[in-house]
């Protein structure tokens, strides 16, 4: 008789579940293929608020669903693509966006990389000329006859051992 694997059967389950209620974008139907067009490629190039690094098309944050429906309801409502987007950013702001438009509020996303970029390549030349500096300095006189005085007590092979 096969005995049943119940803590393996249980960690299957425990595993599977989460992706039973996982949010896809085939639960939105559209009779214009234009709109369904317009809704795949918006819900691609808008960023979700909490995962910050997925599009609303990858997400499976609740918030990104909420965005995906609000951007369906939009759709459906007949406003374009642009009007949508118009919409979200109004209400989220530019992060919203994963390209958003260069204008004084979004200089720190577009030129903070190369200003950081650019203060650590100052930094790393600086430090390399200093160390390129403290290379070259010559021995003071003081110096040289300490180390010759060093040298020779290593080299002199007829000097008591203790």
């Amino acid at each position: 008789m096969i005995k049943p694997q119940w803590p393996a059967l249980l960690l299957a389950g425990l595993l599977v579940a989460p992706s039973l209620g996982a949010y896809t974008l085939e639960e939105f139907k559209f009779q214009d293929p234009g709109q369904a067009e317009d809704f795949h490629r918006l819900t691609a190039e808008l960023r979700c608020l909490v995962c910050q690094n997925e599009s609303l098309a990858g997400s499976q944050a609740d918030l990104a669903q909420d965005l995906r429906k609000e951007v369906y309801r939009l759709l459906q409502s007949g406003k374009s693509r642009q009007e949508v987007i118009d919409f979200l950013v109004a209400r989220y702001g530019d992060f919203v966006l994963y390209d958003p438009p260069l204008k004084p509020s979004t200089y720190p996303l577009w030129f903070g990389p190369l200003a950081l970029a650019g203060v650590g390549g100052l930094f790393l030349l600086l430090t390399l000329r200093k160390k390129k500096e403290a290379r070259e300095e010559a021995l003071s006189p003081e110096e040289r006859q300490r180390l010759q005085a060093l040298l020779a007590d290593d080299s002199n092979p007829n000097k008591d051992k203790a």
